[in-house]
């Protein structure tokens, strides 16, 4: 392989998540292709001039491998699984076990929750990132420093926070979680709000903000306006969409945005007590 060649695989393999080698020699994955196409090739010539005499039916692909790829089925499970959780501590347990979302598989943690979840304001972002996955706590990299200084500025920290995200898995290679994984996710992060009760929820961004409050409007319209969280049971939380600390790394001359809404969200919590 040439040198542009092995340079496209390396992208291609960063993109996908691939951050860690399996094995202390390198594989050619193109040299056991093309030796198995061989094989492939020579094993079928025979077979195609019998078919030639009598064709036979294709077999169907086997129940075992459709039935792995997450269906609108898997949302419904996952509503129903979620909605028996009576704790947090069982809902952990439960997500912990879930099969019916693909990220999972390639997650190395499944990322439930940091804080306390007896404390007044409850924080929900998107998803995990690297560092994320490695600890298996939400907020724990860059953009989690940045919440944290937020935080403290309103005179805040993760004991007197609760911090989760929409999907409990890291998307491979950081990308967007599509909308089918999204909608399979959201009961559990319903049945955590609902069962964390908080007083005031923040969402962090664009996905949070349009999954919990059921809009479609963009964050930069939505950002530093109360709004309503409603969940499946009825319980209606008072909910502040606020810009994503990943965002703000990026776009640092929004921070003073950010800083109105943590002014809004203190304010609201000391009317609160």
């Amino acid at each position: 392989m040439d040198s542009a060649g092995l340079r496209e695989l390396l992208t291609f393999y960063a993109d996908a998540g691939v951050d860690e080698p399996l094995l202390e020699e390198a594989a050619d994955r193109f040299e056991e292709t093309r030796t198995e196409a061989e094989k492939r090739a020579a094993q079928r010539q025979p077979v195609q001039q019998k078919a030639i005499a009598a064709p036979q039916a294709r077999p169907a692909a086997p129940a075992a491998a459709r039935a792995a790829i997450p269906d609108d089925a898997q949302a419904a499970r996952a509503r129903e699984i979620a909605k028996s959780a009576e704790s947090l501590e069982v809902l952990r347990e439960q997500l912990s076990a879930f099969d019916g979302c693909n990220l999972k598989t390639t997650a190395k943690n499944t990322v439930f929750a940091d804080g306390n979840p007896q404390a007044g304001v409850m924080f929900v972002g998107e998803a995990p990132g690297r560092d994320e996955d490695i600890q298996g706590l939400p907020f724990v990299g860059r953009s989690g420093k940045l919440l944290d200084r937020m935080l403290a500025s309103i005179g805040l920290d993760r004991s007197s926070v609760y911090i989760s995200n929409v999907i409990p898995w890291r998307p491979p290679g950081n990308r967007d979680p599509s909308p089918l994984e999204t909608e399979i996710c959201r009961p559990f992060i319903e049945r955590h709000i609902e069962l964390v009760s908080p007083k005031i929820l923040v969402t962090l961004g664009n996905p949070s903000t349009k999954l919990l409050l059921n809009t479609q409007t963009g964050i930069m319209r939505m950002r530093g306006n109360w709004a309503v969280h409603r969940t499946p049971s009825g319980l209606e939380v008072p909910t502040m969409p606020t810009l994503h600390p990943a965002y703000l790394l990026r776009n640092p001359a929004h921070k003073k945005l950010a800083w109105h809404d943590f002014l809004a969200i203190k304010l609201k919590l000391e009317e609160a007590v």
